[in-house]
């Protein structure tokens, strides 16, 4: 029987990537609301 999967396994390299590309994405939108936060309390004042 075969694994189930058609899908190529990914290098560690790939692997990495990835998860880099996804902790980016995550580090983006944080900055992207605290900014927003920021702007919005100087507006506040």
């Amino acid at each position: 029987m075969s694994e189930g999967s058609d899908k190529p396994k990914k290098t560690k390299a790939e692997e990495r990537q990835e998860r880099m590309a996804a902790k980016l994405r995550e580090n983006l939108r944080r900055r992207k609301d605290q900014s927003r936060e920021r702007r919005q309390t100087d507006q506040d004042d």
